[in-house]
């Protein structure tokens, strides 16, 4: 039994909790909400742990995970130990890493996928640190990814800042994954020889070569509405594909099928593109193609 602090009792790290209870280790938790935290603040947090002391961040990436690093740093003590399991940019990972050490804490970043399923299906976890860090939060990290083989469910993917960096590239080659999955649903859609979109998308989940746990979730949501009416076709990013993108450009390597996924999601959330307005006059102009006036 490990016990642990655990920043951030929001949908991830609400389950997370959960999680770790349920394998047996003991979790104080801290959230801004009172109806589900166990600690009043931080420093009540930090003072109902025993030392040597960890805890686990789950707050949002940027300025609040710096704030609640620079809070800890001043309350916890030195062989005390720093988990980060947001989203933080992986450039942030060193300037955490540093101000914590400057009390003696250790400091870890950790790329966590799983999503609301994570509490009963396990996390997969890439943590970036020191080896002895890594093997002190082992029990943690156990608890948290699936069952099976370690090495399939967890990596140590290197030094500090080199699980957020992970991340961030399972991320953008999931933005692609899904941009696949989404445009092959809107050809079917518009065939007109193909009568049962979802059947189709359904039977791909067994022996195809594009099966995956994105194929089913897509197949659960058309479960739940066949054709996908009563959603907007807006699409938020939460940073990790830009990030992607721009190491792509740094490291001078082609990533056509990351760039046009992220752009996708950029131009679902025009509602009159500018861009499309000046191709159809463009195309009005030099071939008297058909355009459609604005409020017709």
């Amino acid at each position: 039994m490990v016990q642990l602090g655990l920043v951030g009792l929001g949908k991830m790290g609400f389950n997370m909790r959960e999680r770790l209870r349920a394998a047996g280790h003991d979790v104080v938790g801290y959230d801004r909400n009172p109806d589900v935290s166990d600690s009043t603040s931080l420093e009540d947090l930090v003072s109902k742990l025993s030392g040597p002391r960890i805890v686990w961040i789950m707050v949002p990436a940027g300025e609040p995970t710096r704030q609640t690093v620079a809070e800890l740093g001043h309350l916890l003590s030195e062989g005390d130990l720093v988990i980060d399991g947001g989203n933080s940019k992986f450039t942030d990972d060193k300037l955490n890493a540093d101000l914590l050490a400057a009390h003696g804490v250790g400091y870890l970043d950790c790329g966590v996928s799983g999503g609301v399923w994570g509490k009963d299906n396990g996390y997969g976890l890439m943590v970036g640190g020191a080896a002895s860090d890594v093997e002190r939060a082992m029990p943690i990290f156990d608890a948290l990814r699936p069952e099976g083989p370690r090495e399939e469910g967890f990596s140590h993917a290197g030094s500090v800042g080199a699980g957020h960096y992970a991340k961030m590239i399972h991320n953008g080659i999931e933005y692609g994954i899904m941009q696949a999955y989404a445009e092959g649903f809107e050809l079917l859609e518009a065939s007109e020889i193909v009568n049962d979109v979802p059947a189709v998308i359904k039977g791909w989940q067994r022996g195809t070569v594009v099966r995956s746990w994105l194929l089913d979730l897509l197949v659960r949501a058309l479960d739940e509405d066949p054709e996908l009416d009563d959603l907007e076709g807006y699409v938020e990013d939460s940073g990790e594909g830009r990030w992607t993108l721009e190491e792509a450009v740094n490291h001078a390597v082609p990533a056509p099928v990351l760039s046009a996924a992220l752009f996708a999601r950029f131009s679902s959330r025009q509602k009159d593109s500018a861009a499309m307005r000046a191709v159809a006059a463009l195309r009005n102009q030099f071939g008297g193609h058909a355009v459609k006036k604005a409020g017709s």
